[in-house]
């Protein structure tokens, strides 16, 4: 726990708002702030603009400088980066006497155990956390969407009464620095969607990426609760396609009624959950977003949640996170068509054979794939790979997808 006032470095501001959440946090608590990047001001304009200004606050971008990480209290980490064991940096505050901390870390510091949901997931913790919330919202029971979702709950401390829950997504890079956090934390109710491949870039191997997930479970007592099953309940007339989204919300039903929800009324609210963006969204009548698709099993499962996967034009790929690409290479057995883009594209078009044709960028493979696509085919990014070979993230990647097919002058729909 970080003493105030204290000498605080923010390692990472980012985009998603964690960094500038605690930041503001920290500059409200009495810190003396450094917040230090590898991206320039120019990149970062929506971050500073949004903390703005304080005589305790001052910027080190563009990139690092070991000056920053001597004579400090603490090294507020985002979770991107890679682990303190690979960074010279942190090694430097670690040596210098400095303790590292992450957001989340600082958030659970604040927060009863007793009142937390932690999800987790190689595919579906975002969809399902957010199921959980639309079920509390139709109980009456006021809750709070925190964690790898976007955004941090620090600046909402003050708000979140004892009774209130707070539902956090947990990516496994939190969950790495949560299992050094005070001897290990994990929440009063934990669900694991699933495991596959994903991180080994950094993580190391995916045993560690295994080891990681299950830390959601690790530090529980036995008076929490473990969700590894998503049970035989059914939630039927859900407002978001596909099997894994059925499977989805029997988690967010069995984790609402472990903290005593009724079942009809969560039923209703999950129901009522009309998808997040980027996750199978649909664009237009012929189009569909799924850039939140970053591993092989969820473009798999994007494309089964289709009636007539032979009418899809897929888009996949992007970067490399070491992975096997061989299950997304074999979605182009089931498709019209695979257009394979970014970093990995070559990897994808020799592993998947004729059914698929290789583009540099994401513009170039919408641009071809509305040259061949027939009446009723739908146009579906799904690309299974992170965005960062060409992208910011995944939003970036998927609002551009979005706005070439919204400005579009021709509609396959009239070939």
């Amino acid at each position: 726990m970080i003493e105030f006032p204290a000498k605080v470095v923010v390692m990472g501001l980012g985009e998603f708002g964690g960094g500038v959440g605690v930041t503001k946090w920290l500059i409200q608590e009495g810190a003396q702030v450094c917040v230090t990047d590898l991206q320039d001001e120019k990149a970062l304009e929506a971050s500073i603009q949004e903390i703005g200004q304080h005589p305790n606050l001052r910027y080190s971008l563009g990139g690092h400088i070991e000056h920053d990480f001597i004579d400090i209290d603490c090294v507020v980490v985002n979770p991107s980066v890679p682990m303190s064991k690979r960074n010279p940096f942190l090694e430097i505050a670690k040596q210098s006497g400095a303790t590292l901390t992450t957001e989340i870390c600082l958030l659970v510091e604040q927060l009863s155990r007793s009142q937390v949901i932690g999800v987790t997931g190689s595919a579906g913790k975002s969809t399902t956390a957010s199921m959980i919330h639309a079920a509390f919202e139709q109980s009456g029971i006021t809750s709070w969407l925190g964690g790898n979702i976007g955004g941090s709950l620090l600046n909402e401390l003050c708000n979140i009464d004892s009774n209130d829950v707070v539902i956090l997504e947990l990516s496994s890079a939190m969950l790495w620095w949560l299992d050094q956090h005070n001897g290990g934390w994990s929440p009063h109710v934990s669900v694991l969607t699933n495991v596959s491949p994903n991180h080994i870039d950094w993580h190391g191997s995916l045993d560690e990426y295994e080891r990681c997930k299950q830390v959601i479970f690790k530090h529980q007592t036995a008076e929490d609760i473990a969700i590894l099953e998503c049970g035989d309940e059914q939630v039927s007339a859900l407002n978001v396609i596909g099997r894994h989204n059925e499977t989805n919300a029997r988690y967010a039903l069995m984790a609402s009624l472990a903290f005593g929800v009724d079942k009809d009324v969560a039923m209703r609210g999950i129901q009522s959950f009309k998808g997040l963006p980027h996750r199978l969204q649909q664009v237009n009548a012929w189009a569909v977003n799924d850039s939140k698709s970053t591993t092989p099993e969820a473009t798999q499962n994007a494309v089964d949640a289709f009636e007539h996967p032979d009418r899809l034009h897929l888009i996949v790929g992007g970067y490399d996170k070491k992975v096997d690409l061989t299950l997304l290479a074999s979605q182009s057995n089931k498709v019209a068509c695979m257009y394979a883009i970014g970093e990995t594209r070559h990897q994808i078009a020799e592993l998947s054979g004729e059914n698929c044709e290789v583009f540099k960028t994401l513009y170039e493979a919408v641009a071809k794939a509305m040259m061949e696509m027939q009446s009723e085919d739908t146009l579906l990014l799904s690309p299974g790979c992170a965005s960062w070979d060409q992208f910011k993230n995944y939003e970036e990647r998927g609002t551009q997808f979005i706005k070439q097919v919204q400005s579009s002058k021709s509609t396959p729909r009239v070939n």
